[in-house]
């Protein structure tokens, strides 16, 4: 069993909340399976350690704990899911990605100790992956939002 992400983007704090009211299974699609807010699936991708090394890559510096501010906002119950809300900084740099850092990004955070359980991952990999956070960020903030995480075990 695996712990799943969806990251979205909403105006505050109080609307990406009264979102947990109308959601089953997570923002990217709804009870009736169509699609949720804008979101975006990363499964195994937590926003403190795993999305964490790219923000630290992007910024040029060292992963350390905290790096990626997050708030909890929200719970179901003690087992999830749960809502936390991310820093505007987090979403910042995501969104200052540009095309020509993708490779450099994706090869690097591919040979991080969370994504490379057996060696390295192709160079190429997590390019998709850069490139959706990066667009979800960069929506957002163009938006004047802000970015949310809903996890469930």
């Amino acid at each position: 069993m695996g712990v799943l992400y969806d990251y979205f983007r909403a105006t505050d704090d109080v609307a990406a909340v009264e979102l947990m009211a109308e959601l089953d299974g997570g923002p990217v699609v709804t009870a009736d399976g169509r699609p949720g807010v804008d979101a975006i699936d990363l499964k195994g991708i937590d926003s403190a350690v795993t999305l964490g090394q790219l923000v630290a890559l992007a910024r040029g510096m060292a992963w350390q704990t905290g790096l990626v501010e997050e708030r909890l906002l929200w719970s179901g119950n003690q087992d999830g899911p749960w809502l936390t809300a991310l820093d505007d900084a987090t979403r910042d740099t995501l969104a200052a990605i540009t095309a020509d850092r993708l490779p450099e990004l994706s090869a690097e955070w591919g040979r991080s100790e969370e994504l490379a359980w057996d060696g390295p991952l192709p160079a190429d990999q997590m390019l998709p992956v850069i490139e959706a956070i990066g667009a979800l960020a960069r929506r957002a903030q163009s938006a004047g939002e802000h970015l949310y995480c809903w996890c469930c075990l």
